[in-house]
């Protein structure tokens, strides 16, 4: 069982990389690939070493397929920006994924609603 102050140091950290990943994305990547990208979470390693960066990308699939080649070409800018903007020694490797969450969840609300319907129609 790991201490209590890592998971929470590891926990800020997350958050304090999200929000200036935020920030790198809207303002200074100039690769037409990457469209209207917002970062939804970042899940650091045990470790700290590496980071997953979870992505809602606008669009189709073709959409957040461009998005994430252009994300993957600007990841070592990313990285080199977070170690000076967080004085970080070593920041995490990154790993840009797609985060398909909030479709799920349409989904599922969509299958809710369903069935409650249906169980209204049973009731009468």
């Amino acid at each position: 069982m790991e201490p209590r102050g890592q998971k929470y140091r590891r926990d800020r950290l997350g958050e304090a990389l999200r929000e200036e990943i935020e920030t790198i994305l809207e303002g200074e990547l100039g690769d037409p690939r990457i469209g209207l990208v917002s970062v939804s979470a970042v899940l650091m390693a045990d470790d700290a070493r590496s980071a997953r960066v979870m992505v809602n990308v606008e669009g189709d699939d073709d959409e957040a397929e461009r998005s994430l080649e252009g994300l993957n070409a600007a990841k070592n800018y990313v990285r080199h920006e977070l170690a000076e903007r967080l004085r970080l020694r070593r920041p995490p490797e990154l790993f840009f994924q797609v985060d398909r969450s909030h479709k799920l969840e349409g989904r599922v609300e969509e299958l809710l609603d369903r069935a409650k319907k249906r169980a209204k129609k049973k009731a009468e």
